[in-house]
């Protein structure tokens, strides 16, 4: 056998190959791939982040105050005694026809149901008849005629006369006590004395 002198690279011998990692492109496609599955996932991870940050924001955003409710009808309206109705004899036998002012200061429109008052010796009646409606920041003018029925329930001095009218509006009903004044109760005094004097039951 020969012998090997000198120093160099080993040939290849044959049937032998180089190593094909090497080679340009090889594996190219498959990173590629890889990166765009990579992209997509990470993609529709923060559209999912996105979305539930939008719940979450939905969810915990402020709410707006409710409305609050319309006031009490008993609240907004005033009645207010004008005058009594002139010219004289224009009140049924026995009775006292005056004039009032029924006010609604604000919130939803007012009907009146009903207007009474509590003395067993009197009756009411009013024009517009109840039930009749007022709307908000208007006055309304009442005409109220009080008959004595009873002179012996009637009374003859009243200190503070009122009338109980009730009141609807879409917040409730409520029947509400208007104390009308003293010169209210001067003129009505004054008008049941004359309706029942000496003579009258």
């Amino acid at each position: 056998m020969a012998a090997v002198t000198g120093i160099g690279p080993v040939e290849p011998g044959e049937d032998t190959r180089a190593h094909d990692a090497g080679r340009p492109g090889r594996h190219t496609p498959r990173l590629r791939a890889g990166s765009r599955a990579r992209r997509t996932a990470t993609a529709a991870t923060a559209a999912l982040a996105v979305t539930a940050a939008g719940g979450y924001l939905y969810a915990t955003r402020p709410q707006p105050r409710p409305a609050p409710p319309p006031p009490y009808p008993s609240q907004v309206v005033d009645l207010v005694y004008l005058t009594p109705v002139a010219p004289a004899g224009t009140a049924p036998a026995g009775g006292f026809r005056f004039t009032v002012a029924l006010v609604v200061r604000s919130g939803p429109p007012v009907t009146v149901t009903r207007v009474s008052q509590p003395n067993a010796g009197l009756s009411v009646t009013s024009s517009p008849a109840a039930p009749f409606r007022t709307k908000p920041h208007s006055t309304r003018k009442i005409t109220v005629t009080l008959r004595a029925t009873e002179c012996g329930k009637a009374p003859r001095n009243a200190g503070f006369p009122f009338l109980d009218v009730t009141l609807r509006n879409t917040r409730a009903i409520q029947t509400h006590s208007f104390i009308l004044g003293r010169r209210y109760a001067r003129d009505l005094s004054r008008a049941l004395r004359d309706a029942c004097g000496q003579g009258n039951p």
